[in-house]
């Protein structure tokens, strides 16, 4: 007899009897109850299945659940007698060639006892048929109001995370006249939209409001992992490139941000933010299991992982034990680039260190800045000046108005960690000489003995033939390498375009020294006759009585070293090999054995057989791309990448777009990881110092690729956000 029958005839006979006698042969009298006694031994299983009709006369069992008695109670050998063959728990397979057989067995047909119980479990996982929701649930009506309710809440999330505003206020209590932006949003939402109030505040089910802390938390959470199931949807099985760094927040916790790089299926070159995790050491070995944590959870293997850039701490970047060696232990061909960005800001400082004239001046400039514009009432007086001064210049006709011409300003502040700021500062110095000048002036008549020395020594710093001299310098020098700083933060620069970038700073440089001096000179003379500053015979001889030792090296040619020192990266051959791609000047550099060494160099990449056909494919291509008119004119490797998807060369020659992937994927700059270390400081506020790692993450996430949320529709948002816990109500079915 089957399982399924003894089930059926042991409700048929429950049902028979009424409840009292059911209750009254099962709950025994607490005075009159017999003393415990062993249970008898359980009969074999062909006793159990004859007698198996007489179980109705035999068996008494309480209806109500509460007053059985549990399973452990029973012997043991009692607690599965209508479970079947023990095949899969005691004495196992004997003749495993049956298994498939026993396990069709198992499950039986449709009315199957083991059906039953999937489609039971089944059910029992959906909420919809779940009895907690069969008896709370009420009409269609209601469902329909809840998905309106979710909606709403989770528009105004939306507008709150894209303007990284924060949620909560101090004071949330009904009488508060500000109750936060989240609450206050949705009331003036739900007054703008009269479908929105019948849903919304008191018209929503008491218990049933969705404004709380923890539903804000999780619906941003929602939000920020279906941004970055899009991210990573977006990158599907394509290479990438980890870029990384770390700095304190507000409440001075080290966080670790990761960007990753990649080309997608346009030839774009992209660059997203996927999360900032807080750590606690910066040593290679935690931020290590950092990564290796993170790529676990993203589904991120290693073994895709074709490039690395930081900034060149010793931590990282080190031989060693720094964190790019420990990467590279796992994955030889994720090659390392040190932030060009970062480079480049060494070179400047650098020189400011070597050189004596040019450390003295960086350290005079900072005090002037200081002085003239430290105080709100300095400030005003030298934008006063500056603006008079102007007007009288425009009166005259010596200068223009116009859009971003001559337009009110003030001393700019240089920035320790971004030496691009000092050009501005000198900028703004040349520019605004008279009125810091007469600032200062007005300081030494009006202020206390203790300051009249700084000021009085600043002036006749600044009216030296020595301070304009290297302040026009040093502000050509700056412009040159600020405008290559600014070009390497781009988020679609590549690796070839920066070698290319690199030399044409050091031709300037070399230009400037070898015939740019007569030009520099004659500049300053102008400038000193203007503002009245003595200036030197170039023919006179000059005795230094300084004990300092003067260093005698050329400014420009402390800086070509330094360049030649910190930018070694770009005479490696696998860079030149990259390099023969480069489409300037009609492919001048196409070399097609060197880009056949770059395909061996990546062997995981390309197979045997692939490496055989390359140099075919490579001197097919370049006849191609030559003759074809639609390639004209391409000078970036990044615009012919994409002129190829647009063509669909890719298909024609995808060997050699291979090869491209490959060299967009090398990193640049960390430019887009400072980024978020900047947008972390608009998310995490002093007033917002305790925001919690995971919530700054999923706001950061939201508010850094914007763009990618933007795409993201409300409803895997709402299903997502549905599905984390049992909810009250249910959302409506969209028809």
């Amino acid at each position: 007899m089957r399982l399924q029958d003894v089930d059926g005839k042991m409700l048929k006979y429950f049902a028979k009897r009424p409840r009292s006698s059911i209750e009254s042969s099962s709950v025994p009298n607490e005075e009159s109850t017999p003393a415990p006694q062993p249970p008898p031994s359980p009969p074999p299983p062909q006793i159990l299945f004859e007698n198996i009709e007489n179980l109705s006369s035999e068996v008494e069992i309480v209806a109500d659940h509460g007053l059985r008695k549990l399973i452990e109670e029973y012997d043991v050998g009692a607690r599965d007698r209508f479970g079947g063959d023990d095949v899969f728990t005691r004495s196992g397979f004997i003749n495993w060639k049956k298994a498939i057989e026993k396990f069709n067995e198992h499950v039986g047909g449709a009315g199957s006892a083991h059906n039953e119980a999937r489609i039971q479990f089944e059910g029992f996982k959906n909420q919809r048929q779940s009895v907690e929701y069969s008896l709370s649930s009420g009409k269609h009506e209601l469902e329909v109001a809840y998905r309106k309710l979710l909606t709403s809440i989770l528009k105004v999330i939306r507008f709150l995370l894209l303007q990284g505003l924060p949620f909560r206020g101090h004071d949330k209590s009904s009488t508060s006249s500000n109750r936060g932006n989240f609450l206050e949003l949705l009331k003036w939402y739900s007054s703008e939209c009269p479908e929105v109030v019948a849903v919304v505040g008191m018209n929503a089910p008491g218990n049933n409001q969705m404004i709380a802390p923890k539903i804000q938390k999780q619906l941003v959470n929602a939000c920020a992992v279906e941004t970055t199931n899009a991210i990573l949807a977006d990158l599907g099985d394509r290479w990438f490139t980890l870029l990384l760094d770390e700095a304190r927040d507000c409440s001075v916790k080290e966080q670790m941000t990761v960007v990753i790089r990649y080309v997608n299926k346009h030839g774009e070159v992209i660059e997203r933010f996927m999360v900032v995790v807080h750590v606690a050491t910066t040593t290679a070995a935690c931020l290590k299991e950092a990564i290796d944590s993170l790529f676990a959870k993203y589904g991120l293997p290693v073994a895709r992982l074709r490039g690395q850039g930081y900034d060149g701490a010793s931590n990282m970047s080190g031989e060693f034990n720094g964190l790019k060696s420990l990467i590279m232990i796992e994955n030889p061909y994720a090659l390392y680039v040190h932030c060009f960005a970062h480079q480049l800001q060494l070179v400047v400082v650098a020189v400011a260190q070597v050189n004596q004239y040019v450390c003295d001046f960086m350290w005079i400039v900072g005090p002037i800045v200081n002085t003239s514009a430290s105080s709100c009432k300095r400030a005003d007086k030298l934008r006063q000046l500056e603006h008079d001064r102007k007007v009288k210049l425009l009166e005259r006709g010596e200068i223009s108005s116009g859009r971003e011409l001559n337009q009110e300003t003030s001393l700019a502040r240089p920035g320790d960690t971004r030496w691009g700021s000092h050009h501005s500062t000198l900028y703004r110095i040349e520019q605004m000489w008279p009125s810091v000048i007469e600032v200062l002036q007005n300081l030494i008549d009006d202020d206390d003995r203790s300051s009249k020395g700084l000021n009085r020594t600043l002036v006749e710093r600044m009216e030296r033939y020595e301070f304009v001299f290297i302040l026009l310098l040093m502000k050509r020098i700056l412009a040159i390498t600020n405008h290559l700083s600014t070009v390497l933060q781009e988020k679609d620069q590549n690796i070839v375009n920066a070698m290319r970038l690199i030399n044409n700073v050091k031709c300037k440089l070399q230009k400037l020294r070898d015939s740019g001096w007569d030009i520099l000179l004659e500049d300053v003379k102008k400038f000193c006759n203007t503002h009245s500053i003595e200036m030197i015979n170039m023919t006179d001889n000059i005795n230094s009585r300084s004990r300092l030792k003067r260093d005698e090296k050329n400014v420009i040619d402390i800086i070509l070293q330094e360049m030649d020192s910190h930018f070694s990266e770009t005479t490696t051959y696998l860079l030149i090999y990259m390099s023969c791609l480069d489409p300037r000047n009609s492919f001048f550099r196409f070399n097609v054995q060197k880009l056949v060494r770059l395909a061996h160099f990546y062997e995981d990449d390309f197979s045997w057989n692939e490496r055989m056909l390359v140099e075919q494919e490579l001197e097919t291509y370049i006849d191609d791309i030559k003759s074809d008119e639609r390639f004209e004119g391409i000078s970036n490797l990044g615009a012919l990448a994409k002129k190829m998807i647009e063509t669909m060369k890719n298909r024609v020659f995808p060997l050699v777009y291979r090869m491209m992937e490959l060299v967009l994927l090398l990193p640049v700059a960390t430019a887009t990881v400072e980024r978020v270390f900047s947008t972390m400081n608009i998310v995490k506020i002093d007033l917002r110092n305790r925001i919690g790692d995971e919530w700054m993450n999923d706001s950061l996430v939201v508010y850094i690729e914007k763009d990618v949320f933007n795409t993201v529709d409300n409803e895997p948002i709402l299903q997502r956000f549905q599905n984390m816990e049992s909810r009250r109500m249910q959302l409506s079915r969209i028809r």
